[in-house]
């Protein structure tokens, strides 16, 4: 008699925004589905052979931190300054181990940096020249400038310089990536990567690498992952308190989800996020007109879109 299939799900995201199919293009559709579609792949890889969800949120975002359709690693957005500066997180809801790191101006992928800090230093946050000085020391692979760097980036650099009483990234087009899983021990994980806000001053960080914000998982309740304006996932503590929700007040995932998300609006914040339950239940919420999504289960095929009505 064979054994069952293991049991998993994983959620993916490359950000919530203004996306329309007219702005964006059928080329650039096509591209980041592509880059979606990739980045499912190498998660359920890893899920389908009795993998730990924190290696399959890790290699989803991996792919996409490569990938320069999305703010994240390669393609991350210019500070006003024209520097690149990621900032990454990823937590196990196993037993509550984080790393997060914000920021970094020389590691090729800071997904993998903010792995290192969960796994190998007695610290859950590194910021700056420190990050980057330990991702060397544990032999994270570097990257120069020009490796993150892209014309189309610069260009949105140029046009905020050019209107600076433009509200900040006003075209909303985030692209910070992220992922969530459940693997078939029935363990959840969360992994979040970003560049930031175009333009951005004064070492601004987001809520992207901010264990509770953006990012959170716990066994006990669900893995998170947000991306939007961060200023508004941080007052709300949106990641921790869907969980909160979800752990002590027994709701489920999905209400948890869309009310934090209508909550976040009522503020005047805008985004999105991922969940995924250590039963296997999964989806989104957000609150743009679109948001680079994609689901896979053992039990279903993939699941991509980007666009509001999908």
């Amino acid at each position: 008699m064979t054994s069952a299939l293991p049991k998993w799900t994983l959620v993916i995201h490359g950000g919530a925004g203004s996306m329309t199919r007219d702005n964006l293009g059928p080329e650039e559709d096509k591209a980041a589905r592509a880059a979606l579609s990739a980045a499912l792949d190498a998660g359920a890889f890893i899920l389908r052979d009795g993998g730990a969800a924190v290696d399959a949120v890790q290699a989803a975002v991996r792919v996409l931190e490569d990938d320069p359709h999305f703010n994240a690693g390669r393609g991350s957005v210019f500070t006003a300054e024209g520097r690149i500066e990621c900032d990454a997180a990823i937590m196990a809801g196993s037993d509550l181990k984080a790393g997060a790191v914000a920021g970094v101006r020389s590691t090729k992928n800071p997904v993998l940096l903010a792995r290192e800090v969960m796994e190998r230093s007695t610290h859950v946050f590194l910021a700056g020249a420190g990050a980057d000085a330990f991702g060397r020391a544990h032999d994270i692979e570097a990257a120069e400038p020009e490796w993150f760097e892209t014309a189309e980036r610069r260009r949105q650099l140029d046009e905020i310089l050019a209107n600076p009483d433009l509200p900040f990234d006003s075209a909303m087009k985030y692209g910070t990536v992220g992922a969530v899983a459940m693997d078939s021990e029935g363990h959840v994980a969360a992994a979040t990567s970003t560049g930031g806000l175009t333009g951005k001053k004064w070492g601004r960080v987001g809520d992207s690498p901010l264990i509770g914000a953006g990012t959170y998982a716990d066994d006990r309740a669900a893995a998170v992952s947000c991306t939007g304006a961060g200023e508004y996932f941080i007052r709300l503590g949106v990641a921790h308190e869907i969980c909160a929700r979800v752990r002590l007040g027994g709701w489920d995932i999905e209400d948890a989800a869309d009310t934090l998300i209508a909550e976040l609006g009522d503020m005047g914040g805008k985004g999105g996020l991922i969940v995924v339950s250590p039963d296997g239940s999964g989806g989104w919420a957000f609150n743009t007109k679109a948001m680079y999504r994609a689901m896979a289960t053992h039990e279903s095929p993939p699941e991509i879109a980007i666009y509001g009505d999908e």
